[in-house]
């Protein structure tokens, strides 16, 4: 079949609550994809940095064909041979004490959610059910019924009433927002060290430190979502990083599993995982031996192939390439690593018309924010690739 004919299927059979570009894939190697009509296209969005380390990773695809002829999963009514390795790897890794494993992103927030709120009761010994949670405007934390109770984003949560309480919200950047926001039944602070969907929004220098500092005088946990921003992304292992924070809670997903099987976790201390006991909280697929197996390959493959310094050094390379370009319809470039967002004026006409562009020049990445043209690419990418996109967005922005 055509391409046509898997988009007129998907419409008529599939729910509409995703607003794709028209290009069917069909095949994906590196910083590269391939739709069913043989189109070539480079991937500049890496599935919302879900493969950081390019799409089927021969080491990371090995190691889940091996696994899949093993054991894939056993529930976490048994244990199995992957789940302890993975724990002991990843919490050497970053410098946590203990790791819990879900699926989803979504999961993951939902489960510091629960680790935050029980730890404010039963040890900070805030009052039954008064705990407060401070979050950001312009947030993306997931899609579940608790996540969308604290979006800024209207449509996020219309008709999805009633909402989950307990939430306060404080704007994006200011620190005396945040510091006035905080009181005794202030269970902790989750934030986006960088919002994703808000459009690659870099907070003011010292924001996070600042934050973090108010949160370690009150005795409120600090809490990032490194989902997206995490594993590379940035320039640095973790975007929290760039300010020397180390925050009580960390969540991963995505590129955890290098775009294979759903993998996500929380890590922080023995103090605040140590809340959950048997029976408390669960998966399915949480820990299962298919997914540690990927993910233990997918960290190893981030760090002994460098892909956290190739993110640094080319995405200062990007981002200066970027600034060069004399553009009618570019208001400013923002971002770090290889993760910018191109927020273009408000008389360009809307970013969608320039992903749309840029597809038809063989060049793959979407919008966000209806102005904001999302950037990040594997991390996997060279320079003569990367110069390469820069070619044709510098044509599309100057031209369209």
């Amino acid at each position: 079949m055509n391409s046509q004919k898997y988009i007129t299927m998907e419409d008529t059979y599939g729910a509409h609550n995703y607003h794709p570009l028209d290009v069917v894939i069909s095949k994906a190697e590196g910083v590269w994809v391939e739709d069913v009509d043989g189109n070539r296209y480079m991937d500049f969005l890496a599935a919302y940095s879900a493969v950081n380390q390019g799409h089927c990773h021969p080491r990371i695809i090995a190691a889940l064909k091996d696994q899949c002829d093993k054991v894939t999963l056993t529930s976490r009514a048994f244990r199995n041979d992957q789940w302890p390795l993975l724990a002991k790897e990843a919490t050497e890794l970053f410098g946590y004490e203990m790791i819990l494993p879900m699926n989803t992103g979504a999961e993951a927030v939902e489960t510091a959610l629960k680790a935050i709120r029980r730890w404010g009761y039963e040890v900070k010994g805030i009052p039954s059910y008064a705990a407060e949670i401070i979050v950001c405007e312009n947030n993306f934390h997931g899609r579940t019924i608790s996540i969308v109770s604290f979006s800024t984003e209207p449509s996020y949560k219309r008709g999805f009433g009633p909402l989950t309480p307990g939430f306060k919200i404080v704007p994006y950047g200011d620190v005396d927002a945040f510091r006035a926001a905080v009181n005794a039944n202030t269970a902790a602070f989750l934030v986006e060290p960088i919002q994703g969907e808000g459009g690659v929004d870099v907070p003011p220098d010292g924001y996070l430190k600042a934050c973090h500092d108010i949160c370690k005088a009150n005795n409120v946990l600090f809490a990032a979502d490194e989902i997206q921003s995490g594993l590379g992304r940035t320039g640095k292992m973790f975007a929290c990083d760039h300010e020397n924070v180390k925050p009580d809670i960390v969540i991963i997903g995505k590129a955890l599993s290098a775009g294979t099987v759903p993998v996500s976790a929380v890590l922080s201390s023995r103090e605040v995982l140590g809340v959950f006991k048997p029976g408390d909280h669960g998966s399915t697929y949480g820990g299962a031996p298919l997914g540690c197996r990927v993910a233990r390959e997918a960290l190893k493959v981030i760090v002994e192939e460098k892909m956290i310094e190739r993110s640094a050094e080319l995405g200062e390379y990007l981002m200066k390439e970027l600034r060069k370009i004399d553009s009618p319809h570019v208001d400013f470039y923002r971002g770090r690593g290889l993760w910018i967002g191109i927020v273009l004026k408000h008389e360009a006409g809307g970013a969608r018309r320039f992903c749309e562009a840029l597809m038809k020049e063989g060049m793959l990445c979407k919008e966000t924010h209806v102005n904001i043209i999302r950037l990040a690419p594997p991390l996997c990418i060279s320079k003569e690739e990367l110069d390469w996109a820069l070619e044709r967005i510098r044509k599309v922005l100057t031209t369209l």
